[in-house]
């Protein structure tokens, strides 16, 4: 991946909008379509066939957030799949699968990629130079956490009981 015309980078880009977002995300992607069509888009369900249809470029739909498409996008995040996510979420509705968002957005912060939750958000990251470029984000080592064994948490148990 290299930031030059005849090398562009190709980013692999997460959308999801809660119901009352929709008609946001849908307006933001047709003001930056020509942009989004450079890239890969992932979505889930409703609004990956929103967008699919909205911007007529292709986008990977996945299923709908609260039948599990919300942890699709964590699992793509977790295995290096997803580059960015821009996550339109409705602040002032409950939603009975807010706990998968917020392991969504636990996952988007433990793996270091960029988050948007509204317009402002999402056009400050399309529009900034690192968008453009060749960016190496930071990975985290978890390799600590992964390779911890069975006797250092039998250990931790015996020490709380």
């Amino acid at each position: 991946m290299g930031g030059h015309p005849e090398n562009p980078v190709r980013r692999r880009i997460a959308l999801i909008a809660h119901d009352n977002c929709k008609r946001d995300i849908a307006e933001w992607a047709r003001f930056n379509r020509a942009l989004l069509a450079q890239h890969d888009l992932v979505a889930t369900g409703t609004t990956g066939q929103l967008l699919a249809a909205e911007l007529g470029i292709p986008v990977t739909c996945l299923r709908s957030g609260p039948l599990g498409g919300d942890q699709q996008i964590g699992a793509r995040i977790a295995d290096g799949a997803v580059d960015m996510l821009i996550f339109f979420w409705d602040p002032l509705e409950p939603h009975p699968h807010d706990p998968d968002v917020k392991a969504l957005l636990r996952l988007a912060v433990a793996w270091n990629i960029p988050v948007a939750c509204n317009r402002s958000s999402a056009d400050y990251m399309i529009s900034s130079p690192l968008f453009a470029r060749r960016y190496e984000r930071r990975q985290p080592d978890f390799a600590d956490y992964a390779n911890r064994g069975w006797s250092a948490l039998a250990a931790s148990a015996d020490q709380v009981a």
